[in-house]
């Protein structure tokens, strides 16, 4: 318990410290604490060049984790690969399902039709802690408070599961800021943006949106979900569906 009070601790710290600092200083703290200990997760999708070029100019050799769940649109992989070398990331890393988890429960790819719980934990939250677990004490993700829902209070930094911690240096972000800093350092745009996808995710389950909706309407529509599973409260750790982590 003793260790579980040090992180409740340093994430208090660290959080009434950067809750009104910008993004970049946010980063250049996470990177100073944490230094090979930190990684980034991205999904390279409508608003990710933001943070990506900001943790590019500070550290580009971060250690950029991909999740690359089999059902991305083809858009996607093709602005990881261009963004990444545009700016100059070394660090990337492209992380998949294990073969035996989609092999014994999803082996006709349609498990998203039945159950998008599953389907995200086997293609997302199953590799993302197999990713990270292991090698690294905190991660810097690039939610909004805009996008609303659960992320309305969303703090800058948090305790993460497993105890690692969390930043969210766009917390305090907009989406105007957002789109000031796409123009001011000319970042490309993801390319499904142009037909409507503010937010992008898996292709089966990820739609345009109408103007005047939510940024995060598109995903899942018609459902009650609105996050895969990485960023929701656990009551207890995932449950394992290829072997330890």
């Amino acid at each position: 318990m003793a260790f579980e009070s040090e992180i409740q601790d340093q994430v208090a710290e660290l959080n009434a410290r950067l809750r009104n600092a910008t993004p970049q200083e946010i980063l250049r703290v996470a990177v100073e604490t944490y230094g090979e200990r930190l990684a980034m997760v991205s999904s390279f999708g409508a608003e990710s060049a933001v943070l990506l070029h900001m943790i590019a100019q500070i550290k580009p050799d971060t250690p950029v984790i991909f999740l690359d769940t089999g059902m991305l649109f083809g858009q996607t992989l093709d602005y990881r690969q261009q963004l990444a070398a545009r700016l100059g990331l070394t660090g990337v890393r492209d992380i998949r399902p294990q073969y035996q988890d989609l092999a014994v429960h999803d082996p006709n790819a349609d498990l998203w039709k039945t159950d998008t719980d599953a389907c995200c934990n086997i293609r997302k939250v199953l590799p993302l802690d197999r990713a990270i677990l292991p090698e690294f004490d905190a991660w810097i993700t690039g939610r909004k408070r805009f996008h609303g829902g659960e992320r309305l209070r969303l703090a800058v930094v948090e305790r993460g599961e497993k105890d690692k911690v969390k930043f969210n240096p766009l917390a305090n972000f907009s989406k105007e800021a957002l789109e000031a800093y796409m123009i001011e350092h000319d970042l490309p745009a993801h390319p499904l943006v142009a037909f409507g996808y503010p937010s992008i995710g898996c292709w089966p389950c990820t739609k345009p949106v109408e103007e005047g909706q939510d940024v995060r309407a598109g995903r899942w529509a018609g459902t009650d979900k609105s996050e895969c599973g990485i960023h929701v409260e656990r009551a207890t750790a995932p449950v394992e569906v290829g072997g330890d982590i």
